[in-house]
């Protein structure tokens, strides 16, 4: 049961958990808040909104872009971030892979995969897309401004270990129960970073192709809280 609580730790500690009032930032400004707190902050960032499209233009990261915000019950939970201007599928890839490689290079996010997301030179990105619905899509967390707080991420992981079993339980679980419950802590970190995510995708429109960025703020999202 030793080895169970430290790879727990270092799992935790590898993928960086974070506490709740720990939200996805977009430019510096919290996902979070009502839609029109968000405007208003959008525009002083230079931004200008658009009524009949319900959307801000502006240039993003070097590019004319719209982007929208995204509602549940009016708190903000997603920026999604959309080219203005279309690219063929050769410029498509440069793009993408470019968004890639800023990503990778940028401290403040953490891939969630250990594979890359390059799209390699010989991929039909349109064939694939079409013919074989492939998704062209990467996927990154927000790391904390802060660093990691190892104290609270041990606080943290510890509070819910001892959520489902007391030390003498700990310490007499079977080796498939203490599988069973390491595949359960490792969803609930799963869903604990989940909560920061930043991702895009490549998206087509009659032969013209976008790139979709996503600011995603998970703790204000739909719980099935309406069902």
């Amino acid at each position: 049961m030793k080895r169970l609580l430290t790879l727990s730790m270092l799992f935790v500690c590898v993928t960086a958990l974070f506490a709740q009032n720990d939200v996805t930032k977009f430019l510096g400004i919290p996902v979070d808040g009502s839609k029109s707190e968000m405007i208003q902050k959008l525009k002083a960032k230079g931004f200008r909104y658009d009524s009949e499209l319900d959307c801000l233009k502006g240039e993003f990261n070097g590019r004319d872009s719209y982007i929208s915000v995204v509602t549940n019950s009016d708190k903000v939970y997603r920026i999604m971030v959309r080219d203005a201007i279309s690219s063929s599928e050769s410029d498509i890839r440069i793009r993408f892979n470019a968004l890639c490689r800023q990503f990778e290079n940028n401290k403040k996010y953490q891939s969630v995969s250990s594979e890359s997301y390059i799209i390699p030179e010989d991929d039909n990105i349109s064939y694939e897309m079409s013919v074989n619905k492939k998704r062209y899509q990467a996927s990154y967390f927000q790391v904390p401004e802060g660093g990691i707080d190892s104290t609270a991420i041990a606080q943290e992981t510890q509070a819910f270990i001892f959520s489902k079993y007391s030390q003498e339980q700990l310490s007499s679980l079977t080796e498939e129960q203490g599988q069973e419950f390491m595949t359960e802590l490792l969803q609930y970190m799963t869903d604990k970073l989940y909560k920061k995510s930043v991702w895009f995708m490549i998206a087509e429109q009659y032969g013209e192709y976008y790139i979709l960025l996503y600011y995603d703020n998970g703790y204000n999202q739909a719980n099935g809280e309406d069902l």
